[in-house]
């Protein structure tokens, strides 16, 4: 859970890009991401996403190391129109033990 008065700030590690799960994906987050990469937004959803785990929406696949799709090296590569959930860790939403990966410095507000 975030903490009030403080805020995290990125190293930019991508430890939060190395582990498997939902990448929660909009409409409109899915045709930024179509956009940004020059596709027509049905052949990213068909190339680049998949059924969340709860089968209430689109995710961005993962590679076969848990990895996010879009992550090259620490980098990455829609980072200009990223999803919300990737921005908004870990100021915006946290699990426990997420301290343990994420090398991002705490910043009092």
């Amino acid at each position: 859970m975030p903490e009030e008065n403080v805020y995290y700030q990125c190293q930019r590690c991508a430890n939060c890009c190395k582990w498997p799960g939902d990448v929660i994906i909009t409409d409109e987050e899915a045709d930024r991401i179509a956009d940004f990469l020059g596709l027509p937004g049905s052949e990213f959803i068909e190339r680049f996403t998949r059924l969340r785990a709860n089968r209430q929406g689109l995710s961005i696949d993962d590679k076969p190391n848990g990895e996010c799709l879009f992550l090259s090296g620490i980098d990455c590569q829609i980072n200009p129109v990223k999803p919300a959930q990737c921005a908004g860790f870990p100021n915006a939403w946290n699990f426990p033990g997420w301290r343990k990966l994420c090398e991002a410095k705490a910043v009092e507000r």
